[in-house]
């Protein structure tokens, strides 16, 4: 008896171990993510890397299972191990390491350098971190300053539920700007200062601004609760995501558009097989005509204030592991726009697509608009991260034929990530994406595949195409070096107009290209400390642009090279530039 009571004990001890601080780590952690890949790709590890951010407890349990390893890592990769585990030291029922800080040494540390604050004991957990960084940035045009602060808070709570904040000012300066030339007034100042805008291509983080004389601000909230156990959880969260493999940005969702509320769902009961469901609340940034407030009703300034139109994603992903380091994803998503949410769209396991139609056919309405994912992700060759990822608006297997000049509107992406091999410590990157016209794209605005206005695929939208190419060397402990070089090009722009849809998915894909960017990048980041952060980037640009030479259509938007330059490209980085950057922070 006694001895079937230790075993039981033990057993709700590795649940417990397993389950502790259910909180995402944020995709902006990127070196974290690095680690985690190379882990993998070195076989020390497996993961299913298509749906991320990562959770804190599933980062420290690979950790954990790392250490298993350590004889064959190099020995910048064990430090770097040690380095992490320390970080994640609260998932692992334990206090960090820090420095200058108060401690009982058992269940709570208040720490100055790093600054942070942890507690832990069998019922509760409890981890605070401040915000605080700054970025200048500069080229011959000026500088703009970048800073936030904020703070962090993370709290669990008898090993099954967490719950987190995450909030941040964020503040965009651009009275720096030395030229009048490129900024003749205040107001083209504040404009030009706005780096992140949804028709810019970019792959800056997306952000609804709020007016400001010296540039522009926003705040950044994120968080939620999560319910949780050893083989899923179920959470209302509000954060960014990302589904599909990359190194760079993915084309299915990206998490470049600004965080959304969202319900999600992970179910892993078995090693081969994986859910992953959210249902969300996009913003739609279009006006709904019948819904509005009153303001002064009844006199004579009476005022109707419109809100914006309801929109909502329900999308899932499945992922079966046949072998392991071998995953196969598939899924779908419906992008949909009714008056209240539909109870049909919370089934996690379901064709969007067949429920819609089953919804609308019946009345010959406008039906809503679905996507389909898949991805395979292979790490079988020691070192090698294959992959592979295809978002398909809408697809006909006639437009295949090489004598039909439609083409489907569909977004695909493949690489690799090469690492420690043949030199340690060194990581090879590439890969190449290609979207058609009009993929992302609705002829209902309400109904494209956008949140706030931001794409929520690949950050350079339809007809486009980008090379990407990355070296990376790591070479003491959280010493990181990536020199990286981007081929973007835009291709002729097109509305989703419904009534010259034929003739608009019969150009050319990338007929004209309309607007280029060549971009070499140097990054150098140094983590001092846990959550504490020193960088140094120094990037060459060239974003232009040209008329098209094609005869124009029904349905294209038909600009100059300057207004393609503008639309497509902030002041700040158009024609040639070195831009060099410069920040320290706590936190990320």
């Amino acid at each position: 008896m006694r001895k079937r009571f230790s075993i039981i004990t033990l057993l709700l001890i590795n649940w417990f171990i397993l389950n502790a601080q259910h909180v995402p780590q944020h995709i902006s952690y990127t070196q974290i993510y690095d680690y985690i890949d190379e882990l993998a790709a070195d076989g020390f590890i497996q993961v299913n890397s298509v749906v991320r951010p990562y959770t804190r407890d599933f980062i420290a349990e690979k950790l954990q299972e790392a250490q298993a390893y350590t004889d064959k890592m190099s020995k910048r990769q064990k430090a770097d191990l040690y380095f992490y585990l320390n970080d994640y030291a609260i998932e692992r029922d334990t206090l960090p390491k820090t420095y200058v800080h108060w401690t009982d040494k058992k269940s709570f540390d208040l720490s100055l350098v790093q600054p942070s604050f942890h507690y832990t004991d069998s019922n509760f957990k409890c981890r605070i971190v401040p915000l605080l960084g700054m970025d200048i940035i500069a080229n011959q045009k000026g500088a703009v300053v970048k800073r936030w602060y904020g703070a962090d808070l993370q709290m669990d709570i008898v090993n099954h539920v967490s719950v987190y904040a995450n909030l941040r000012d964020n503040s965009f300066n651009g009275s720096w700007f030395l030229s009048d030339k490129y900024f003749p007034s205040a107001t083209d100042k504040m404009y030009g200062a706005r780096l992140s805008q949804p028709l810019f291509l970019n792959n800056l983080p997306g952000c609804e601004y709020k007016e400001a004389s010296y540039g522009g601000d926003y705040s950044d909230m994120r968080g939620g609760i999560i319910a949780y156990c050893k083989w899923g959880s179920i959470g209302l969260i509000k954060d960014n995501i990302t589904w599909g493999d990359s190194y760079n940005c993915s084309n299915i969702l990206s998490g470049r558009a600004p965080s959304f509320p969202m319900i999600t769902l992970n179910i892993k009961p078995v090693k081969w097989f994986e859910l992953n469901y959210i249902h969300g609340w996009l913003v739609s940034n279009v006006l709904d005509s019948t819904n509005y407030y009153l303001e002064n009703v009844g006199t004579d300034t009476e005022k109707k204030h419109y809100r914006p139109h309801n929109k909502f994603i329900a999308a899932n992903m499945l992922t079966f592991t046949p072998i392991p380091k071998l995953d196969l994803s598939v899924g779908n998503a419906i992008i949909y726009a009714e008056q209240n949410v539909q109870p049909a769209y919370f089934i996690p396991i379901a064709f969007y697509k067949s429920i819609d139609h089953f919804l609308t056919k019946g009345t010959r309405t406008e039906n809503q608009n679905s996507q389909l994912f898949i991805n395979i992700s292979s790490r079988n060759i020691p070192h090698l991260h294959l992959f592979a990822s295809a978002f398909v608006d809408e697809i006909k297997f006639a437009r295949f034929k090489p004598s039909n000049p439609q083409t489907n509107p569909i977004s695909y992406k493949a690489g690799f990530n090469l690492t420690n091999w043949p030199l340690k410590n060194l990581s090879l990157v590439a890969e190449y994406t290609r979207s058609n016209i009009i993929c992302y794209k609705h002829s209902i605005e309400p109904l494209s595949w956008k949140s706030n206005s931001y794409v929520l695929g690949h950050y350079l939208g339809d007809n486009a195409q980008e090379i990407f190419v990355s070296l990376r060397y790591r070479p003491i402990r959280s010493l990181y070096f990536d020199l990286s070089y981007t081929n973007a090009q835009k291709g002729n722009e097109y509305d989703y107009l419904r009534s010259n849809i034929i003739e608009i998915i019969s150009q050319k894909p990338m007929q004209d290209v309309v607007w280029k960017q060549d971009l070499v990048s140097f990054d150098a980041i140094y983590e001092i400390f846990n959550n504490c952060y020193a960088k140094i980037n120094i990037s060459y640009n060239h974003a232009r642009s040209s008329q098209p030479s094609s005869e124009p259509i029904e349905g294209e938007v038909r600009l100059t090279a300057q207004e393609y330059l503008d639309r497509y490209t902030p002041v700040f980085y158009q024609g040639k530039n070195i831009t060099f950057t410069c920040g320290l922070n706590f936190g990320f």
